[in-house]
């Protein structure tokens, strides 16, 4: 072999060698960072199911940033707060129904022990333009504090409904075209969804004077007008969601039953809600959103959303009033008075039934 030869085949053999020590270092190289990862950037995947109306709270990338800063990345799923009863709950961590009766009933299917994380809560009002708003008041079944905020009267609204009494039979509104029909309130199914049947649970009370229902009995004296008020509605939705955006966009039902949480996030937000009126009604029931831990990693983040200073106020933004924290709803609302009453002055709240009594009334409401 020649001397040029010979210096090519050095050449080679010490590229080939240079070859596997650098794949060698690559592997070495890669195999260390996996072992040096920061562990406080791992997550850890919760899975849920919840309310409709939480859904833009946990899609909202500063909540996730903030749970992931927690060490938790949270898949959820919607579905009415009722309707979870029938899911295969084996397939979640937790469960997040957007009130204490549905939650009372999942809780049965958990082995987690202890009360179920109550983190934020909203009560129950309804949203009319102000034409609508306004004829109301005109007809002494609701109060205006001004141009966008006003009180509901149930005990009139109640009768009102049992008498079937239209739009036009109202004083005023023929001034208002898009008024017509029978007068009611759209909710959602009470079979399915916890807001449709936290309406019957206010307005059995108020129906039976100011008594919460306890029995088969109590169910029984009411039933005929609870039935009415669903009946009139024809086809429900299952959640909050759809009839407030149908609301908001000027179509359907000109009275419409939603959370305050549902307002309140859409005024934080400095988006138009038109002519909205929220019409808080004298008797009503606050929403206790209940999450129900079904694997330790679900409660820890029922937890976390309830005492984290971050995911209070985020909760807040997006409309929800923190439990037991007043004061960073009421500092965050301040802008927004002219539709919201922060501190539900005026407002009642009815005592809700148990869960298996509610049941009863909205499936006597919906036979």
């Amino acid at each position: 072999m020649g001397f040029r030869e010979h210096a090519a085949a050095v050449r080679r053999i010490v590229g080939i060698v240079l070859a596997v020590l650098l794949i060698g270092g690559v592997a070495v190289a890669v195999v260390a960072g996996r072992d040096s990862q920061d562990p406080g950037t791992a997550t850890k995947t919760v899975r849920g199911v919840i309310g409709s109306e939480k859904a833009e709270f946990f899609a909202d990338p500063e909540v996730v940033k903030a749970l992931a800063a927690k060490g938790l990345t949270v898949k959820t799923e919607t579905s009415g707060s009722w309707d979870m009863e029938h899911l295969p709950l084996a397939d979640y961590d937790f469960a997040f129904p957007s009130a204490k009766a549905p939650a009372d009933g999942l809780r049965k299917k958990s082995t987690i022990q202890g009360a179920p994380p109550r983190p934020f809560y909203s009560p129950l009002v309804v949203v009319a333009h102000r034409g609508a708003a306004e004829v109301l008041a005109g007809n002494g079944l609701a109060t205006l504090g001004g141009k966008s905020s006003g009180t509901l009267r149930m005990g009139p609204y109640l009768d009102a409904a049992k008498a079937d009494r239209t739009w036009q039979q109202l004083k005023g509104a023929t001034a208002h075209a898009e008024l017509g029909g029978t007068v009611f309130i759209t909710s959602t199914d009470p079979v399915a969804s916890s807001s449709g049947a936290l309406y019957l649970a206010a307005a059995s009370y108020v129906a039976d004077g100011g008594k919460v229902a306890t029995d088969d009995a109590a169910v029984a004296r009411t039933a005929p007008l609870m039935k009415k008020l669903i009946a009139v509605q024809g086809a429900q939705q299952t959640n909050s969601d759809a009839p407030f955006r149908d609301f908001i966009s000027g179509v359907g039902n000109p009275l419409v039953l939603v959370y305050e949480s549902q307002v309140a996030s859409l005024l934080l937000q400095k988006q138009d809600v038109g002519d909205l009126v929220v019409l808080y009604p004298d008797t009503t029931v606050s929403s206790d959103h209940t999450l129900v831990p079904l694997t330790t990693e679900g409660r820890r983040l029922g937890e976390l959303l309830g005492t984290d200073r971050r995911l209070r106020e985020l909760a807040v933004r997006h409309g929800f009033r923190p439990q037991g924290a007043a004061a960073e709803f009421v500092s965050a609302t301040a802008p927004h008075t002219a539709y919201l009453n922060q501190k539900l002055t005026g407002v009642r709240q009815a005592p809700v039934p148990t869960s298996a009594v509610l049941h009863a009334m909205a499936q006597r409401a919906r036979s």
